[in-house]
């Protein structure tokens, strides 16, 4: 028990054991009055800074003249240390998600904030993105409120100007081009004519059978030289369309400029035939089509949009 007592810091306690390796210590006698003991590991209490034996080193043991001046002290030095969050900025802080329904602390180690640059909050990672936070309807932090209204009809008024062009570009398509009309069947002939294309489509060889999406794959005529090339394949339900429409192209030999940065007037896109829309190069096959589906290969209709195109 001596021992493991003598082990004892000064920051945790209020006494300190005196130098051991002193050549001249030859012990010191307890000054605690009713002990006087002849200690040669003596003890000295941090706040009378008085001598003392193992039994009376406490400041309630030798019922100390000063005490609680050592947690007094220590106390000061702790306030005059920098803070933890001195000099951080607020994102760095803990403090609540900006999310009026959200509960969660953000600025810890477990939790970081993210700050919206344009609501000028700070959210959590559930709450990060601006359709999560309803950032569209907030009034930015610091701004001013007749300004950000002016600036909410201008953005109304070049996103009708949008509409506007993508109702012209749907009409300029459809007016121009010929596109294969998808044929209205009975589930059984569906499926009929989907196992008829599992037998002749060509893919990756490593994508597992469980994910494969078997399609009709066409190339409009002001794509290539030919007319309307055709060619039945099966790509991964996890591809994006941007991948698909790669190795479409190569597949039925068509000319393919969409990474060279050319106008958009060369580019290739998808067209869905039973969807009736251009697909994004970032939409996934499992989410856009199902087997038995058609698209086709169509250059220079402009970017997909399909929210500002309506049908």
């Amino acid at each position: 028990m001596a021992s493991s007592s003598r082990s004892e810091t000064p920051e945790d306690t209020s006494f300190s054991t005196m130098d051991e390796k002193d050549p001249t210590l030859i012990g010191v006698h307890c000054q605690y009055e009713y002990c006087n003991q002849l200690d040669f590991l003596p003890f000295r209490c941090e706040s009378c800074r008085g001598t003392f034996c193992l039994d009376h080193r406490t400041e309630t043991s030798h019922h100390c003249s000063k005490p609680g001046e050592w947690a007094a002290r220590r106390r000061l030095a702790n306030q005059s240390k920098r803070s933890l969050g001195e000099g951080k900025m607020m994102a760095d802080v803990e403090k609540p998600c900006a999310s009026p329904t959200c509960k969660t602390t953000i600025g810890t180690s477990l939790s970081t904030g993210v700050h919206c640059s344009i609501c000028n909050r700070d959210y959590c990672l559930k709450h990060r993105l601006g359709e999560d936070h309803d950032c569209r309807n907030l009034v930015p932090i610091g701004a001013r409120v007749g300004r950000f209204n002016e600036q909410q009809t201008s953005a109304k008024l070049a996103f009708g100007k949008l509409r506007a062009w993508g109702a012209a570009q749907k009409a300029k398509v459809a007016s121009t081009r010929v596109l294969p009309e998808p044929k209205p069947s009975s589930a059984a002939a569906r499926l009929v004519a989907v196992n008829q294309l599992k037998k002749t489509a060509k893919g990756d060889a490593k994508v597992p059978p469980e994910k494969r999406v078997y399609i009709n794959v066409d190339a409009e005529a002001a794509t290539t030289t030919s007319k309307f090339p055709t060619g039945a394949f099966f790509y991964s339900k996890d591809w994006v369309m941007g991948r698909v429409l790669d190795a479409a192209a190569k597949a039925l030999q068509v000319e393919n400029v969409n990474n060279q940065g050319m106008d958009e007037k060369d580019k290739l896109r998808i067209f869905h035939v039973e969807a009736g829309r251009l697909l994004e190069f970032n939409e996934k096959v499992g989410d856009a089509l199902v087997s038995g589906n058609r698209i086709v290969l169509l250059r220079g209709v402009g970017p997909a949009v399909p929210d500002l195109i309506q049908a």
